[in-house]
Order: structure tokens, then sequence, then C-alpha cells
């Protein structure tokens, strides 16, 4: 049997992509195996949306062709492959095939010729117009992996004109998951022993505008009257989507975690103008405030974006005093990356690259401070918490307000708890962003 291996590069959406490809191999008789050294067939799924993410998938095509020996075959597809495919194929010729994103069906149809032996020689380049108009429907336990949760991608594109992103170029239109797709493959994860199903999308908030009605509010209802024990989490929520809908079916079922994540990209009105944003302090003071009072002791996680083209630094201090205002739960923040293709890449007054820096290390080092008394806030207190790994005496678990890969987690000093599992414990100790707790009595 042909041994296939597959890196998956950048965000959950490009996950749900290699899983959904991991499965169609498996069905057409290929085996998987972590190790790219002992594998047949390498495929990597890469990432090009900033500059840090082009350079890591790079670094990674470059660091697996050195592998490749008399029969081997290296693959290289996704956004990356997407932007820069005549590039990659000029600059990297050790690469067998290259596909950009949604041709997981003509990946496959080369590696069954792979495993056929009828694959002719040379390099696979298809074009934007060929791509597929579907996918396999095919689910990978999140097990397999050795994992609680599972990613589920309910829409792909987007329509929205920041003028910073370069993925609507890349992905295309916005285009919504049918809901009987969506519906099965969670029942699928539900039933291979997934406790945590996450929705992500460019833009979940968006769901369904194809469908005269159904829309993420309905979504979410559906999912939550599938059987079992298990939590719903929302990524990647455009701010100005939000509506009391929405709002009402996450306070009112248990299922679906109390957790939103809202990248707001800055809270100053000329940037936020500039980059395209819908929305302003003003509102984005208001949604808050709003969130908080529809669903008590939510969790809020949003994202930043610093130095963008002409940012000043009064600018830069509004941002930080809102920071310090609306005192966000969760925070990622990043410096702005010039992409090729954006309407952001020919405005003037760049920010240096080095200031960038030192705003995105001074918004994080202002967060860490608000995480830690929050975290304070929790000593003491009870929560149910998902397993997501054990090794012997410690294991690492979950909060509802805890998303799997960005946020921080609980380590527990218990030997009896199992991946997978909820567990009732006590938070015992506050860290910047981590916890300690304990099995409740």
């Amino acid at each position: 049997m042909d041994k296939v291996s597959l890196v998956s590069l950048g965000c959950p959406k490009n996950r749900v992509d290699s899983d959904t490809l991991l499965g169609a191999l498996r069905d057409a008789g290929f085996s998987y195996t972590p190790d790219p050294e002992g594998a047949d067939v390498i495929l990597i799924n890469t990432c090009g949306f900033i500059e840090d993410a082009k350079r890591e998938s790079i670094e990674e095509i470059l660091r697996l062709k050195r592998l490749k020996r008399e029969g081997k075959r290296l693959l290289v597809f996704g956004c990356l492959a997407e932007r820069y495919r005549d590039e990659l194929a000029k600059e990297i010729p050790e690469i067998d095939g290259i596909w950009g994103v949604g041709e997981e069906a003509r990946i496959l149809e080369y590696c069954k010729q792979v495993m056929r032996g009828r694959c002719g020689e040379g390099v696979t380049r298809e074009g934007k117009e060929k791509k597929d108009t579907g996918r396999p429907h095919v689910v990978v336990s999140p097990l397999d992996r050795g994992e609680s949760y599972a990613y589920l991608k309910i829409a792909d594109g987007c329509n929205r004109g920041c003028t910073y992103c370069v993925i609507p170029a890349i992905r295309g239109p916005y285009r919504s998951a049918e809901p009987d797709s969506i519906l099965r493959k969670a029942e699928g994860h539900i039933a291979s022993g997934a406790k945590e199903l996450i929705l992500v999308a460019q833009d979940i908030s968006s769901y369904g505008r194809e469908f005269g009605g159904y829309t993420l509010p309905s979504l979410l209802k559906d999912l939550a009257s599938i059987s079992g024990d298990f939590w719903i989490r929302l990524l990647y929520l455009y701010p100005t989507s939000i509506n009391s809908d929405l709002l009402s079916v996450i306070a009112d079922e248990d299922k679906i975690c109390k957790y939103l994540d809202i990248p707001l990209q800055h809270s100053e009105d000329r940037i936020l103008k500039a980059m395209g944003r819908g929305g302003t302090k003003r509102s984005y003071r208001g949604l808050i405030r709003n969130l908080r009072e529809a669903i008590p002791g939510i969790t809020i996680r949003t994202t930043f974006i610093v130095g963008f083209p002409g940012e000043t630094e009064e600018e830069f201090a509004g941002l930080k005093g809102f920071v310090k205002e609306m005192l966000f739960d969760r925070m990622g923040v990043f410096t702005y990356s010039k992409e090729e293709g954006t309407a952001a890449y020919t405005m003037k007054a760049n920010v240096p690259k080095r200031l960038k820096e030192m705003r995105r290390d001074l918004i994080m080092k202002l967060q860490s401070a608000i995480s830690l008394e929050k975290n304070k806030a929790l000593v003491g207190r009870r929560f149910r918490a998902l397993v997501d790994e054990t090794d012997r005496k410690v294991a690492i678990a979950r909060l509802q307000s805890q998303a799997p890969e960005i946020d921080g987690v609980v380590f527990l000093e218990d030997d009896t708890l199992r991946q997978g599992k909820f567990a009732d414990i006590e938070i015992v100790e506050a860290y910047d962003y981590d916890l300690r707790g304990e099995v409740a009595a």
C-alpha cells in the first residue's frame, strides 16, 4: 500500500482541506504516515496569507525536498501555490505537482496515477479556470491525531473589501457550504469521538447569505440538536454582522461556548476606513458592551493589526487606550504585512519594521497584564473542562473560555483523567495565559 504524508500549514481552514484530502486518499487505498521520510508521496498544504506564513511555507518545501529520492513525489498545494505557482515551479524544480485551493479532486487523481504507476513526469500546473466544483465529503476522525476537537469549515472565500487582505484573490467570493453537508460532517466527528466542534470560515457571521433565510443562527440550532455531549465554538465573526438573533441562540443553547472570536483589527476611525473595515470606535464600544450584557460571562477574543500604512503615534496611543478600556479576554496582535495584489500595497507612509514590532510588543505586554488579572479572578472557581492531552501524572485541559491552539490551557496533576473526556475542576493558580487546576472533589 502506498504511503502518504501531509504537512498542513496556516489556519484551521487549511486543516479542514487537508483532512478532506487525507480522507479521500485513505478511501482510495493510501495509508497515512506522519513521517515524510517514510512516505511515497509528500504533500504540503501551504499558507500565503502574510509574509511570515509565506516564509514558513517556503522553508518547509525546501526542507522536505531534501527527502526526495527515486520514486518519491513532492506535491504542493494551497494558498501559496495559488498565488505563486509559476514562481514555485521555476525556483524549486524538485516539486512534482502544484495545485492551488479547491483542487483536492485533481490531487487525488494524480496520487491514484502514482499508485498505479502511470503518472507522467514533470510538474502539474492547473489553471484557476480548471478548479473543481466539488470536494470529497469524507470525515477524518480528530482522534486519529489524538485531538478532542474538530474544525468544521462552513464557508469559503470572502466578499469583504479589507484593503490589506489577499484572501478574496486566493479563495474567491464567499460561498456557504450546504447545511446538510455540514451536519453530516458534524455528526461524523461526534460519532468518531470529538467533544468540540469549531466552526471556521473567513467570516462565519455571513453564513447562509445564499440560502434565503437559513443563516448562522439556523445552523447553530441544528448543530446543537445533534445527540451527544459536546461543545460548539465560533471563530472569526465580522463585527458589524453580529445581530440579536445570533446572540439569542448563543445565550440559549447550552452546547455553544460563550466565547466569540471577533477580529476588530484596529480602533481608530481613520485607520479602520483605510483598512476598508466596517464599524467605528464608537460602534465597537457598543458591540462589546452589548455582548457582555446579552451573554453574561462571555469570553471575547479579538485581533489587531499594528503598523498599517500611515498609523501615527496618536493613533497607536488610541489603540492602546481602547485595549485598556475594553479589557478583552483574549487577543492576538499582528504587524502589518505588505501583500501584492491588495489595495494597501501601494499606500505610502509605511511604518518601519522595527517600529511595527515595538508597537506589537507593547500591546501584547498590556494584554498580558489584563489577562493575568482576569485569570486571577478565576482562582477558587469550579468549571467543566475538556481534557486534550494526558501524560502520566499531568493532563492538559481547556475551559469553554479557551480555544485550542490559540489560547491558554489548564494544567492538571492527575493520572486518572483521560483524553477526550470532560472533568469538573477547580482553578487553584493563575498565570499570564495559563491556569493550574485540580479535579473537584
